[in-house]
């Protein structure tokens, strides 16, 4: 009779439990039983971990085997145990010291052959080992890179279980080919992050190159009251609605945002890491995601890639990708009513709750929310209604798809005019870089953060908006006109808390010590529309600013 341990990781969401992989001989009639609640993916891994053992060199023993998973009330799924169950056996047919693998977290699948493959969700299963007090782990070569991300922690990656099995018999060592092709990004995924994602410098980052071009915002032909948006956007972390006819810009704009976003600090590198590693979204030889990330899904998406989903355990879905960075819905209206309803609880919460059969998943998904919407179906209704051949009806249900409580969570509603001649030429001069701008977004960002130490508010978005009339008061008469709009009913209770977050913002950019009338009324206007003669950050003096859509906001 022969027993041995080693310990692997279940993956819950983004969220790791040590799991005890226990081996146990007796004997019998040679047979192989796999407990502890697996998933047919696990159930299977019988049949690859003993081609793997006898083509590594291996002898497989001739008795009962039962191999369980402990905790056996959490649900295991994936081939990321198939080391773990392999070792195990190993030391309880006494080919390893079961005393040299008992606090050891093994975590990779393994090949026919004995190749060790990577798996998805190495950084976070590395992180819940080390949290529960674990030291040692091994993982594939090609991810070692993403395990050592965590402090503290020692990471062997190997190629093959021959090669685990001779270190960990003190045995030498022998030289495997490396294999190429292995580690990248799911294909299914790949395609909800588009041109100008930030994903290190990988693949979604060179995507957005084109003959060595990276998108910059000098591109943009004139939209000075589009630009002013984005870099309030940007500054405070304020959700944004492009409204105008097709060509006007709007995807341009969009695509750009992510260029003047801020670097991701630390612990936002690891959070943002840690859920493209799930997805099986980082490409190889970058572990670690240090820009924020740009996710683009088709205006066909269903609400479960939007939220997350799947069978079985739920995996991340676009707001999870996009969190600390941006979530592009082009073509907003075209979405389902239930997908973009969906999106309520990420936006107030930051995070998105997926419930099923298998289990409960948080995710986070804390992201900038960038909407781009045509003013009808044909594309070309204006304010006059000129050139548009939609029926009035038509036009009411097609804006009617963005619905009010959504839009509600929208503190920047901008009308995206389209482009004049003299732009379009050059005639105008061109705006300024995406350099330009990033610089005064994090200059203000900074000063936000000054103010915000100490809280649990990192941007002005996520401050509630008694906390800033309470302890962070405007300059005396600054919000007569915000309040005379209150009055009049073109703002809502909820729309001057908003308000105020904007100015805040607008004030960062303009270094004042606090929003002052002019701050209020550029704010007013990114809300509603309607022109004040506000003050203006950067390059939009003189813009004008029209809102999508009326009623009280």
């Amino acid at each position: 009779m022969g027993f041995a341990r080693a310990c692997s990781v279940a993956l819950v969401g983004v969220e790791g439990v040590v799991v005890e992989v226990q081996a146990d001989l007796e004997p019998g009639v040679a047979a192989f039983t796999l407990v502890g609640l697996p998933d047919k993916s696990l159930v299977e891994s019988r049949d690859r971990v003993r081609a793997a053992v006898v083509n590594s060199g291996g002898e497989w023993p001739q008795k009962k085997l039962t191999v369980g998973l402990s905790p056996a009330s959490v649900p295991k799924s994936g081939s990321g145990f198939d080391l773990a169950v392999a070792v195990a056996i190993l030391g309880a047919a006494e080919r390893l010291d079961p005393r040299a693998i008992a606090d050891l977290v093994l975590i990779g699948e393994l090949g026919l052959d004995g190749r060790v493959r990577p798996v998805r969700g190495v950084l976070p299963a590395v992180l819940a080992a080390a949290e529960a007090g674990y030291r040692q782990v091994v993982v594939p070569e090609r991810t070692a890179g993403e395990a050592s991300l965590v402090p503290g922690v020692s990471v062997l990656g190997v190629r093959t279980l021959r090669q685990l099995i001779a270190i960990l018999s003190d045995e030498p060592v022998p030289d495997e080919p490396a294999e190429t092709g292995e580690g990248r990004p799911d294909p299914l995924l790949a395609g909800l992050m588009v041109p100008g994602a930030g994903v290190g410098t990988g693949l979604a980052s060179r995507l957005g190159e084109r003959d060595g071009h990276r998108p910059d915002l000098a591109d943009v032909a004139g939209q000075t009251a589009a630009r002013t948006a984005l870099e309030v956007a940007a500054a405070g972390g304020h959700h944004l609605l492009l409204h105008g006819p097709p060509g006007a810009g709007k995807t341009m704009l969009a695509e750009r945002l992510a260029g003047v976003l801020p670097p991701l600090t630390e612990q936002e590198s690891l959070e943002v890491t840690a859920v493209h590693s799930v997805a099986g979204m980082l490409p190889p030889g970058e572990p670690l995601v240090r820009s924020a990330p740009y996710c683009a899904p088709h205006h066909s998406a269903t609400m479960q890639s939007l939220v997350g989903g799947g069978n079985g355990m739920p995996r991340p879905g676009a707001v999870s990708l996009a969190h600390r960075g941006i979530l592009f819905l082009d073509e907003a209206p075209e979405f389902s009513g239930r997908a973009l309803d969906a999106l309520r609880q990420p936006l107030e919460s930051g995070h998105v709750v997926v419930a099923r059969a298998a289990g409960v998943v948080r995710l986070p998904a804390r992201f900038l929310m960038v909407l781009a919407a045509n003013p009808c179906p044909c594309g070309r209704h204006t304010l006059h209604g000129a050139g548009c051949d939609c029926p009035p009806s038509a036009i009411r249900r097609y804006q009617a798809r963005l619905s009010g409580p959504l839009l509600d969570r929208v503190d920047l509603r901008v009308e995206v005019q389209p482009v004049h001649r003299a732009d379009l030429v050059g005639q105008g001069g061109r705006g300024e870089s995406t350099a330009v701008v990033a610089a005064r977004v994090r200059e203000a960002r900074a000063r936000a953060a000054v103010r915000l130490a100490g809280t649990p508010w990192a941007v002005n978005s996520e401050v509630p908006g008694h906390e800033l009339r309470t302890r962070w008061p405007v300059a005396p008469g600054a919000l007569e006109t915000a309040e005379r709009d209150l009055e009049r009913g073109l703002l809502t209770a909820r729309g001057l808390d908003r308000v105020l977050r904007v100015a805040w913002t607008v004030a960062d950019l303009a270094g004042h010590a606090c929003p002052d009338a002019r701050d209020v009324d550029l704010a007013l206007e990114l809300r509603t529309g309607i022109a004040r003669g506000a003050g203006v950050v950067g390059e939009s003096a003189g813009a004008d600013t029209r809102v999508a859509g009326g009623g009280p906001v």
